[in-house]
């Protein structure tokens, strides 16, 4: 099995021929201003057989960009809708529209669910979203190896009972820009970062064993965002530094190769681009 970073939170899983995503996207100007369809962001190298989403924010459910990339027919597995009116829903109305209006054969699932889908077993973990929308984490198994991707979850108290499960984990994705957001309709705003930050994100993967800890969910260049979105001054300089040997810093569009027993996670580990 190996895995590619498309940007942002977006991440490709290939194995057996087949390959699956999950957070893909393509178009985040909606959630961020000035940033431009396809800055940053790469498709994936071929067809997809399923699309896995952590949850319906819009930069991480992007239902026109994986309309294009799917197989008919397949799967895109997502968490359930939240509790209560429109305003609650605010953010994650978008994407819900958009998976409808793209006919997209989306299905609901639980945590702790397992699907098997070709040659890859997924999983539902629990996870909290700093905004109060639902939110899980992903576990994919294939060819004797597991991915670990967490969205962009806060630090919670699952993580041991994901380990217990399925550590050692071979890759774990982790959000590590600390993002404190200040939105209109949460208030009075939080001070305290609504997604992890590099040495949460490192103690996570410490608690999963896992032999690469990947930074994601942030760029280390990219557009102004929106008024109210603040992250990390560094985050992948904060993250090697918490992470130690794990730190895996994985470019936009390099391959991590799974199968191979060779090479220094504390080191950028990447191949040919596709």
């Amino acid at each position: 099995m190996r895995t590619r970073r498309l940007g942002w939170a977006g991440l490709e899983i290939e194995a057996g021929g087949e390959r699956l995503v999950i957070d893909y996207a393509r178009d985040l100007s909606p959630l961020f201003t000035g940033w431009k369809s396809g800055d940053g962001l790469l498709a994936p190298s071929g067809k997809v057989t399923a699309a896995l989403v952590t949850h319906l924010h819009r930069d991480h459910t992007d239902a026109a960009a994986l309309a294009d990339v799917l197989e008919p027919g397949a799967p895109v597995l997502r968490p359930a809708p939240g509790h209560g009116d429109d305003v609650d829903h605010v953010i994650t109305l978008p994407a819900e529209q958009e998976l409808v209006l793209q006919r997209l054969a989306a299905e609901v699932v639980e945590p702790w669910a397992t699907r098997e889908i070709g040659p890859f077993r997924v999983t539902a973990v629990p996870a909290v979203d700093g905004l109060g929308d639902p939110q899980l984490s992903w576990v994919v198994e294939a060819e004797g190896q597991r991915v670990f991707h967490g969205g962009d979850t806060m630090f919670h108290g699952f993580w041991w009972l994901i380990a217990r499960r399925f550590s050692p984990i071979d890759a774990a994705f982790l959000p590590a820009n600390g993002a404190v957001v200040d939105a209109p309709h949460l208030q009075p705003p939080s001070p305290l970062p609504a997604a992890m930050d590099p040495k949460q994100a490192a103690a996570a993967a410490e608690i999963l064993d896992a032999r690469y800890a990947v930074p994601m969910h942030y760029e280390a260049e990219q557009p102004d965002k929106v008024a109210g979105y603040l992250e990390v001054a560094d985050p992948e300089a904060e993250f090697r530094t918490h992470a130690g040997q794990r730190a895996c810093v994985l470019p936009v569009g390099e391959w991590l190769d799974l199968a191979s027993t060779t090479g220094n996670s504390a080191a950028t580990v990447g191949s040919s681009r596709a």
